[in-house]
């Protein structure tokens, strides 16, 4: 998602996410009850009650709480003026039932004045005999004005909540915490290709070979050979050997591989697995879209009212203001997709996705193992199938008419410059389904970047759109003209790195990478010599663009650059251009081959970035349009194995694809995918990535689980985890790329 350092606020003084900076914790401190009267033995004094019927029965506080409620904080128990000490480890307890099972609580500690935020919540299934809950966390700031509350609201039908024993115990010793890493064979739990690369990373204390073998789904063993030892890999403190197995061709399921007497995740040697995966990926997005029903008979499970139409509680997309000061208009800005876990928009964000879903296609007409048809009309099960338009153009340009409607009218000042992004007046908590936002909405002030995010995607659209649509494709070239010219007459407007409440704030100060990126896609589209001679004029064009870790929606002109190799031109000197991606393919090769867990990526000092597990794709892709201009084997080789470290050869063992692998991430940080927090909600759908190891750790859930994590280990499946775990757009788009590309190799 977003590289954002800001606090997530809440919706109610009932409801938030801390964001708060977590310290170390303290060590020493003597156990202290926070809680009074958590035990109910005679009066529920101090607790408060919010829209229930709540009184003493049998020595615990009961609760009748009304049915026809939206929302968990709609009914709710409290206690306030709950004291906390910054860097202290509390254990928040207690017993609870509901009658009939089945029902929800959300249990939260947290702060109980404005900004309400939240540091500690749990959401149990509630039985009718009490059950016992216990959850261990740290302090991120000190406050006299906590508040431990149960939220009981969001049912249907009214129901009976009882509650016993609650306690706040502070000067616990905190809990350890050991991420269950699973078999020490790690292997790609989904697929290898029969005729492509197969390796795996064994963690062992052994420094010599070992003997490994490879046993199909009966037990028989197919293959054997001798690990290879590479010492300590750097990015996870492991110890480690390299097993090759890429010599057997066969095909089949339920494969394993067994070495030091532990015996890999199952996994399949076949290609029909990245076919699904090319289409999952990229059906993650109707479920992304933002003013519109999402029919569950498309997508069973996920089936849920449009968001942001106007329709209450949503003040909705169809007027949104400006913040104070930036204008005096309104604009209709509904469509689109939702960036991430949250509701917000953003056309910086939003360009660089619905670049890489349109340079999934285009690559599938231009390279010499595409295939068009496979994400062609039907194949995607969207509202629009059998338009006969292919379906990844119908879902891109669901989000491209967002786009142009991020412009700024004519007439008004900065006409043809693109707003940055549209969100929440203020940070909302989860759960929170789209429909049931009542945020303000506001639209930001235009900024440069944004701008040429709009000239890029729209030029790209105009050539991709106009075999189906001459109408849109004329009105997306002009869009990206206005665009274009909007701004070379403000090259420096930028957004504001302090505009990150209620949404990311996206800032880039640095867009010669977005005018380079524009020039290049509206001189392909055009081919007018005013775009070459930007393109060639541009500092960026001799540049390395391809640093080590990865392009992103603040680096775009590895996106220019890779169109300008692939898409062809009479761009004087392309040959340059081709060899310059065949170069930094060459480097990533390098540090592939030369990386334990064989992937082409390796930040400095193992500082994995936010949405690393994209950036690694991102790096295969450059390796992967090395193949489609050379045709040479260790190209398309050293690609496919980008994907096996998000498909769980990584030292975590896990999968950051949801729905793929044996274990795999599926509590992405997410508003509406938040089965974790409630389980009438569904998890992320089969095709999700999460966004994997980051070692800022900037949420405060992270913090207090991997504070001194190094590289891979900095990454936790829990949907509190909104700077490890979040899902994105744009992340999204780079496994859609890749998963496309594998399949097409199979």
């Amino acid at each position: 998602m977003k590289r954002r350092t800001t606090a997530l606020l809440t919706l109610t003084a009932l409801l938030g996410t801390a964001l708060t900076a977590l310290p170390l914790q303290q060590a020493g401190a003597e156990e202290a009850e926070q809680v009074r009267n958590g035990t109910f033995d005679t009066t529920s004094d101090p607790w408060w009650t919010s829209n229930v019927t709540a009184g003493l029965s049998d020595g615990r506080l009961c609760a009748d709480v009304p049915g026809g409620t939206t929302n968990r904080w709609d009914s709710a128990i409290g206690q306030n003026d709950i004291t906390l000490v910054k860097g202290e480890t509390y254990r928040f307890s207690f017993h609870a039932s509901g009658v009939p099972e089945g029902h929800v609580v959300r249990a939260i500690v947290g702060l109980a004045v404005s900004p309400y935020d939240t540091w500690q919540e749990a959401s149990p299934v509630l039985t009718e005999a009490d059950g016992s809950y216990s959850y261990t966390f740290t302090a991120p700031v000190d406050t006299t004005q906590g508040q431990v509350a149960f939220q009981v609201g969001g049912s249907t039908d009214a129901w009976r909540f009882c509650v016993d024993d609650v306690s706040l115990l502070g000067g616990v010793p905190p809990e350890v915490y050991e991420p269950d890493t699973g078999p020490r064979v790690r292997v790609n739990q989904v697929a290898y290709l029969p005729a492509g690369p197969k390796n795996a990373t064994l963690v062992t204390d052994a420094t010599t070979r070992l003997p490994w073998q490879l046993r199909d789904a009966k037990g028989t063993t197919v293959a054997r050979g001798l690990t290879v030892p590479r010492g300590v890999d750097a990015s996870s403190g492991q110890n480690v050997h390299s097993i090759d197995f890429g010599s057997y061709r066969g095909h089949g399921t339920g494969y394993t591989l067994v070495a030091d007497g532990e015996t890999s995740h199952p996994f399949d040697v076949d290609a029909a697995a990245y076919r699904r995966l090319r289409l999952d990926s990229v059906k993650y997005y109707y479920t992304q879209r933002s003013g519109i029903a999402i029919r569950d008979d498309l997508r069973p499970g996920y089936g849920r009212a449009a968001g942001h139409l106007n329709v209450a509680p949503n003040q909705g997309d169809a007027n949104v203001p400006c913040q104070p000061g930036v204008c005096d208009y309104s604009l209709d800005v509904t469509g689109g997709w939702y960036d991430a876990g949250d509701h917000g928009k953003y056309v910086v964000n939003g360009g660089i996705a619905t670049w890489e879903l349109l340079s999934t296609y285009e690559r599938s007409l231009r390279a010499r193992t595409g295939h068009p048809a496979a994400l062609g009309d039907g194949t995607l099960a969207l509202p629009e199938s059998g338009n006969k338009v292919p379906d990844v153009l119908d879902e891109a340009r669901w989000e491209l008419e967002f786009l142009l409607k991020m412009q700024v009218p004519a007439g008004q000042p900065l006409a043809g410059m693109a707003h940055h992004k549209v969100h929440d007046e203020q940070w909302t908590g989860l759960p929170l389904l789209p429909g049931q936002d009542p945020q303000k909405r506001e639209l930001h002030p235009p900024t440069t970047a944004a701008t040429l995010n709009l000239a890029a995607t729209a030029a790209q659209a105009a050539r991709l759109y106009r075999p189906y649509d001459k109408a849109f494709a004329a009105r997306a070239l002009t869009a990206a003209r206005t665009a274009w010219q909007a701004a070379l007459a403000h090259p420096d407007l930028y957004a504001d790195p302090n505009d990150g409440t209620g949404g990311g704030a996206y800032n880039d100060d640095d867009v010669t990478d977005e005018f380079y990126w524009a020039a290049a896609e509206l001189y392909l589209t055009t081919g007018e010599r005013q775009f070459a001679d930007h393109v060639l004029d541009s500092p960026v064009h001799t540049a390395d663009v391809f640093g080590p870790t990865g392009f992103d929606w603040g680096h775009t002109a590895a996106a220019g650059r890779l169109d300008l190799a692939l898409v062809p031109s009479r761009l004087p000197g392309r040959d340059q251009v081709r060899r310059s991606v065949v170069k930094a393919a060459d480097t990533y090769l390098a540090t592939l081959t030369a990386h334990p867990y064989g992937m082409p990526y390796a930040p400095a000092g193992n500082r994995y970035d936010w949405g690393s597990s994209h950036q690694v794709l991102n790096n295969a892709v450059v390796i992967a349009t090395a193949y489609d201009l050379t045709g040479a084997r260790k190209y398309r080789d050293g690609a496919l194995q980008g994907m096996d470290y998000v498909l769980g050869r990584n030292a975590l063992n896990i999968s950051y694809v949801t729905g793929y692998g044996e274990v795999s991430s599926h509590n992405q940080h997410s508003r509406w995918y938040a089965h974790e927090l409630d389980p009438t909600l569904p998890n992320p759908p089969s095709g999700t990535l999460a966004g994997g190891p980051n070692s800022s750790i900037q949420d405060p859930y992270a913090q207090s689980k991997l504070t001194g994590c190094v590289g891979q280990f900095c990454y936790i499946d829990d949907i509190q985890s909104w700077s490890t775990n979040e899902t994105a757009i744009n992340w999204n788009a780079a496994l859609a790329r890749m998963a496309s590309f594998a399949a097409d190799q199979g």
